[in-house]
């Protein structure tokens, strides 16, 4: 399930989106099957191809939505 709405969220390959919006859709930020770390440390969450990260704005609890990138392999 949370594949399937990371997808539906996530159309143009990056997106912001509210945690509340994603929970009240059925997804678990708990569940996911790997993750990558980037160069400034952020650790990105992944279902499969499509992967988070949290991040708060004024109080707000957000989710940066991307797909995976040949690049994270490397």
């Amino acid at each position: 399930m949370n594949r399937r709405i990371l997808k539906e969220y996530n159309k143009a390959g990056k997106a912001v989106i509210r945690k509340t919006i994603l929970i009240k859709d059925g997804f678990d930020p708990n569940f996911f099957t790997h993750y990558w770390k980037n160069k400034k440390g952020d650790v990105y969450l992944f279902v499969y191809e499509y992967g988070f990260l949290k991040r708060t704005e004024r109080n707000i609890e957000k989710l940066v939505l991307i797909k995976w990138q040949d690049y994270m392999s490397k």
